[in-house]
């Protein structure tokens, strides 16, 4: 069997392979890359939310990967970030960053995103071909979070291109290159940052490392890496995925223009529909455990995806159908647990500015190729577009 999540068809539309896995079995064993490797596949509901919160899964990839030979030279502020490190030390760096994405922060940035949201539709033309990726899903998390870090302007597309260049599927030369980029980039900043001292995000980050001492220069720099990269990743493909779900159902889009104030409902079930992670970051077994009646045994990495979970009919009946009178509470699209999305108020707010500017702006928008044309993202993790063009 060949690898069922680096089939182009996958990337375009990976439902019809989540939902065959997924009546097959759960959870199962699926080859991974070219070197006959295996991990274990997690596509039921039930078996994914228990997967996050199963503490024999563990996040910390260095444990795993020691004394392992690897050709990869992938840079440790990606590759040992907060992601892939379990409790005590998960509970400790996340403490750190927290409270810059609780409801009442975001609710306090609201007006600024708000702003920048009409900035950027106010360039789009009266009539005309427009791309929404480029000009709105991308530009306007990573504004608003390059804004929150102290990230100059003229950097702003130099960051954009090294975090899309992380995930690019079947590219580990690529990948390791852009972990290198950034990094260094991340370091430089915390050097100017400290050196001519702000408001910023990083700034408060920095005050921990130089005052309480209780960061590590490199914890800083793998802290800020990733906030850099999770804080838009997710939420540009969550607009995009959005937006082209209301394009290809009109009744539901007829309706948030009937009745706006259900967008901020709405969400939760766009993000069920089409989930902006397909397949969340990697995890394994720190001892043999049974999850959905399969057997794993200790030492295997173990693939969680929330995408194929968020389409399981034994838990959102006619899964395939976006209802948005539908309450899809429990749906895994930001994750569960202790390493669910911190960002995910922020993704909210961001989406739900700029979809419901989108809607109220452009009432004529529509789609300018066939859904068969568009393009993809190739990545197993993230389920995005990259680029959706529109006739306004």
């Amino acid at each position: 069997m060949t690898d069922p999540l680096q089939d182009p068809r996958f990337f375009a539309d990976p439902y019809p392979t989540y939902a065959r896995l997924r009546d097959a079995a759960p959870v199962r064993k699926v080859p991974t890359g070219s070197e006959g490797r295996h991990s274990y596949l997690v596509t039921g509901y039930a078996e994914a939310r228990e997967a996050f919160t199963d503490a024999r899964l563990s996040k910390n990839t260095t444990r795993f990967f020691a004394g392992r030979p690897s050709r990869r030279d992938l840079h440790q502020a990606v590759s040992q970030n907060m992601l892939a490190t379990d409790p005590p030390q998960h509970a400790r760096l996340r403490a750190l960053v927290t409270k810059a994405f609780t409801t009442g922060a975001v609710t306090r940035l609201r007006p600024y995103i708000a702003g920048l949201v009409d900035e950027l539709l106010g360039a789009w033309p009266e009539h005309g071909p427009v791309d929404l990726v480029a000009s709105l899903a991308v530009p306007l998390p990573v504004t608003v979070i390059c804004q929150m870090l102290g990230v100059p302007d003229s950097d702003r597309r130099l960051v954009r291109t090294w975090s899309s260049d992380l995930f690019a599927a079947g590219d580990p030369a690529r990948i390791d290159a852009a972990s290198h980029a950034i990094a260094g980039y991340m370091t430089d900043l915390v050097t100017s940052t400290r050196d001519s001292p702000g408001e910023s995000l990083l700034d408060d980050l920095i005050a921990v490392r130089d005052g309480q001492d209780r960061l590590t220069e490199d914890e800083l720099v793998s802290l800020a890496v990733l906030l850099l990269v999770a804080g838009h990743e997710t939420t540009t493909n969550f607009i995009g995925n959005a937006a082209l779900a209301l394009l290809r159902h009109p009744e539901a889009l007829a309706r948030l223009r009937a009745e706006p104030q259900l967008l901020g409902s709405a969400l939760d079930e766009l993000l069920r529909f089409d989930s902006p992670v397909g397949i969340a970051t990697f995890r394994y077994s720190t001892e043999a455990l049974t999850l959905g009646g399969t057997m794993i045994p200790a030492g295997v990495p173990v693939l969680i995806a929330p995408g194929a979970a968020n389409r399981d009919p034994s838990r959102f009946p006619d899964p395939d159908y976006l209802d948005l009178t539908r309450r899809p509470t429990g749906h895994l699209a930001f994750g569960h647990g202790i390493h669910r999305c911190l960002g995910a108020p922020l993704a909210r707010a961001e989406a739900e500015l700029a979809l419901g500017a989108l809607i109220s702006r452009f009432p004529d928008a529509r789609l300018a190729v066939s859904t068969e044309q568009l393009n993809w993202r190739h990545t197993r993790l993230m389920r995005g577009l990259t680029s959706l063009p529109l006739t306004v």
